[in-house]
């Protein structure tokens, strides 16, 4: 079992390396896309427009309520019947549209849990709400956020496996692929989760350095 899992290894080398930065490439761009999204709805859903919070909440619901796979098929198959999107960026939309509202979530939770004496300080400084916004109240918002931004990065970067249902040619499709044609499931999967564990790690150490080099120099 080890000799098989270690000739398929070596031997699918290429072909993982370029699922592997593919894969990279799709959560990057998904996770870019969600964060701005996220934070337009976060401000959305702490709006004093109702119709704002309403279509905020609207969004969160739908998206936090059905399964991710469907989302990627609608989208892609929606899309593709009005215009030419390649299976690539299809399933960055999805992975973006998917993660917005998660990070919606989070920057709304991270924005209200600063004191709400730091806003009025601001103003008393003369800052207006905008001022006010980017300078004392979302950077203290970044830092409390980071924790679970780092969780829903790594989400998000094991999500991107579900876009294989498109063709995109990420970890998942290249180890389904392989199953299929070398009879060697177990394998082939094991390797595709050896893949996805060290670049979860490398995320994971990411995050921390973030966390420390915030600590660091907010101490």
């Amino acid at each position: 079992m080890v000799a098989n899992i270690v000739d398929l290894f070596l031997r699918t080398i290429p072909g993982f390396f370029s699922a592997a930065f593919l894969t990279l490439e799709l959560t990057f761009v998904g996770l870019l896309f969600g964060s701005v999204l996220g934070i337009v709805f976060a401000f959305f859903k702490i709006s004093k427009l109702g119709f704002l919070q309403k279509i905020a909440g609207l969004y969160i619901t739908v998206v936090r309520g059905t399964p991710l796979i469907v989302q990627i098929s609608f989208l892609y198959f929606g899309i593709s019947s009005v215009f030419i999107l390649s299976d690539f960026w299809a399933g960055a939309f999805a992975l973006a549209i998917h993660n917005g509202a998660y990070i919606a979530e989070i920057f709304r939770g991270a924005i209200q849990s600063v004191d709400k004496g730091q806003m009025e300080a601001a103003k008393s400084l003369g800052m207006n709400n905008g001022q006010a916004m980017r300078r004392i109240i979302m950077p203290q918002a970044f830092k409390f956020s980071i924790p679970s931004l780092g969780n829903q990065f790594i989400i998000g970067l094991k999500d991107s496996s579900l876009v294989y249902v498109i063709g995109v040619a990420e970890i998942y499709s290249v180890a389904n692929a392989e199953a299929a044609q070398s009879f060697q499931q177990f394998e082939a999967f094991f390797v595709a989760g050896l893949y996805y564990l060290v670049l979860v790690i490398i995320f994971t150490q990411l995050v921390q350095r973030l966390e420390k080099r915030l600590n660091v120099s907010n101490s």
